[in-house]
C-alpha cells in the first residue's frame, strides 16, 4: 500500500513539473513579444517642492497616550480623585500594605486643595514598640503607576507629596520591585508632630541604584498615629527640555520634524457627556490644584498634569504650530443650545488670551506665572471635533467664529464640516476632513481633492485610517491604501485644495 502511494506521488510530481515547464515556455514566448519602457525623470526641474505645512502630528488623550505615555508622571491617580468626589471611594491603582489589624485606609474630603478635596487617610494601628508591633517593612500604601514604573539605574526621580499627621512622622519613601522586594532608591521623612500638624509639601530626590522596568512607589511607616496624604507625584528628572515629557518619546516626535500639532483631541475634547469634556481652565495652574477628570469616551481618569499649557509648550519645543481644538458646546450625547453658548465662547476667547495675551493680561499673566512670559504662537483653532450635522453645531459655530474673528482677525478658524465636495454654508478659513474606512474605499479617495474647490477654505486632513478587518493590528493592504490616499494629497499640494495634513499619534507607556 505504501509503495503504491509513493509511485503515484512521484508520477504526479513529474506531471506537475512537465506542465510548469510547458507553461513557462509559453509565457516566455508571449512576453518576448511585449516590450515596455519606463522613463523616470529625476532631474531637479521635474521635482515640486512640498509646502512646509504639509505634515504634522495629531495628539489625542486615547489609550493612555498622554497619561501614562508621553507625560512623564509615574504615579497613577496621584490625587486620589479618580474614585469620584464622594467618600469613602475607590483608590485604584493604589493598594494597601498591611492588614486590618495594623492599618485602616480610607479617603476623606480634608485636602487643602479647593478643586480636589479628596485625600487619603491612613490610621496606623501598630507601632515600633509596645503590644502591637508593625511589620519590619512597615505599613502604608503603594502605587504601581501605569503597568509598572520604569526605573533606571543612575537616573534621578523627584518625589513630591503633601502630608499631615496627628503625631511625629517617620515615613519611608521607597522605589521597589512590583512585589515589594528590593530597594531601588529610598529615603525617610521625619519630623515632630508640630512640623506636620498642617498640610506640608515634601520634596525629595531619589537616585536609582538598579534598573527595574516593573517597579512601584511605596510610602510606609512603623509609627502609630494618623497620616493624611495627597497629590503624590514621582517624575524622572531627565524630561524633554525639562518640561515634563518623556525624552525618548518626544525625541521620536522631533525626528518626524512636524510643522504643527493638533491637540488635545479628538473625541476627548467632546466627551460622551459635556460634564466630562476636556476644559482648558481646569488643566492650567499648579498641577496640585488641577481637579482632573474622567475621560468618558476612552474610559479612564486623567489628572490633567498634561494640560493646555503643556500642549502649547510641547508645540513650541517641537518648533511646530499649535492647533487647539476646543469644545463648542456639543458632546456625543448632549448639547448646549446656541442661545446659551456664549459662556463657552468666552472660555475659548480666554484660552486664546492665555496663549497669546500680554503677560499683564488676566489670562496671559497666569501663563507668565507658569513660567512662560512670552506669548505662544497660536494661529489655528478648531471649533469642535466631528460635530458637523449635529443639531446645534452650525449655530454654535457661528457664535465662536464671529467672536474670534472680531478679537483675533489673524487666527485661522477650522470648521468640522467637509468642504471637499460642496461649498460650506458658513464662513471658515479651513475645513476638517476625517476618514476611517476600508482599504478599498481609502484608496479610491486618492482623487478626492482633485475635484475640490480651488477657492474658499483650505482642507485639513486631520484624521485618516484604514480600519476594521482590512487593518487588523496592522497590514500591508492598509498601508498601501493609506499611501495611495496620501499620494493624492501630495499631488494637490499646490492647487490650494489643502495646506496642512496631520499624522495620527498615540503612545502608551
Amino acid at each position: 500500500m505504501g509503495s503504491s502511494n509513493a509511485s503515484c506521488s512521484v508520477s504526479l510530481l513529474q506531471l506537475f513539473i512537465v506542465v510548469c515547464l510547458v507553461f513557462q515556455c509559453f509565457a516566455a514566448e508571449v512576453h518576448a513579444d511585449l516590450n515596455a519602457t519606463l522613463v523616470v525623470d529625476a532631474s531637479d526641474t521635474s521635482g515640486r517642492l512640498i509646502p512646509e505645512t504639509l505634515f504634522g502630528i495629531f495628539f489625542e488623550e486615547i489609550n493612555h497616550a498622554g497619561t501614562g505615555g508621553l507625560w512623564a508622571e509615574l504615579v497613577s491617580n496621584r490625587g486620589f480623585e479618580a474614585g469620584g468626589p464622594n467618600t469613602p471611594s475607590n483608590i485604584d491603582p493604589w493598594s494597601i500594605i498591611g492588614n486590618e489589624s495594623t492599618i485602616n485606609v480610607e479617603t476623606d474630603r480634608t485636602s487643602c486643595f479647593d478643586r480636589n478635596k479628596v485625600a487619603l487617610r491612613l490610621e496606623v494601628l501598630c507601632d515600633s514598640n509596645g503590644d502591637k508591633i508593625c511589620p519590619a517593612d512597615g505599613v502604608g500604601v503603594y502605587n504601581p503607576g501605569f503597568w509598572g514604573m520604569n526605573i533606571e539605574q543612575g537616573k534621578q526621580y523627584k518625589v513630591i507629596f503633601y502630608v499631615r499627621s496627628t503625631g511625629p512622622l517617620n515615613l519611608t519613601i521607597l522605589l521597589t520591585g512590583s512585589n515589594g522586594v528590593g530597594n531601588l532608591a529610598s529615603t525617610v521623612i521625619t519630623g515632630s508632630a508640630s512640623d506636620f500638624s498642617n498640610w506640608t509639601k515634601v520634596e525629595t530626590l531619589l537616585e536609582a541604584k538598579a534598573t527595574n522596568h516593573n517597579s512601584r512607589l511605596q510610602l510606609t511607616t512603623t509609627t502609630k498615629g494618623v497620616i493624611w496624604l495627597d497629590q503624590v507625584s514621582a517624575m524622572p528628572m531627565d524630561t524633554y527640555k525639562g518640561h515634563g515629557f518623556r525624552s525618548e518619546l518626544v525625541e521620536m516626535l522631533a525626528a518626524l520634524r512636524p510643522r504643527f500639532i493638533r491637540f488635545p483631541g479628538g473625541c476627548f475634547v467632546e466627551g460622551e457627556w459635556l460634564r466630562n469634556a476636556f476644559r482648558w481652565k481646569a488643566s492650567v495652574g499648579p498641577w496640585e490644584e488641577r481637579p482632573g477628570h474622567f475621560g468618558d469616551v476612552w474610559m479612564y481618569w486623567t489628572d490633567d498634569g498634561l494640560g493646555y499649557f503643556e500642549f502649547l509648550q510641547l508645540a513650541e519645543d517641537l518648533d511646530a504650530a499649535p492647533i487647539w481644538v476646543f469644545n463648542n458646546g456639543v458632546s456625543h450625547n448632549d448639547q448646549v443650545d446656541t442661545s446659551a453658548v456664549l459662556p463657552l465662547v468666552q472660555e475659548a476667547l480666554d484660552g486664546i488670551e492665555f496663549a497669546r495675551g500680554d503677560s499683564t493680561s488676566k489670562w496671559g499673566s497666569l501663563r507668565a506665572a507658569m513660567g512662560h512670559p512670552e506669548p505662544f504662537d497660536l494661529k489655528y483653532v478648531a471649533v469642535g471635533n466631528e460635530d458637523c450635522g449635529k443639531k446645534n453645531y452650525r449655530g454654535n459655530y457661528l457664535k465662536f467664529y464671529s467672536a474670534i474673528r472680531s478679537a483675533y482677525p489673524d487666527i485661522q478658524i477650522i470648521s468640522n464640516c467637509d468642504g471637499s465636495s460642496r461649498p460650506l454654508d458658513h464662513p471658515a478659513d479651513i475645513y476638517d476632513y476625517h476618514v476611517y474606512t476600508s482599504a478599498n474605499d481609502m484608496f479610491s479617495r486618492a482623487n478626492t481633492f482633485d475635484r475640490a474647490s480651488r477657492s474658499g477654505p483650505k482642507a485639513f486632513v486631520s484624521e485618516y485610517a484604514v480600519t476594521g478587518k482590512d487593518a487588523g493590528t496592522g497590514s500591508l493592504l492598509a498601508a498601501l491604501a493609506e499611501a495611495g490616499f496620501l499620494i493624492g494629497l501630495e499631488k494637490n499640494r499646490f492647487t490650494g485644495a489643502y495646506e496642512i495634513f496631520i499624522k495620527y499619534f498615540t503612545q502608551g507607556q
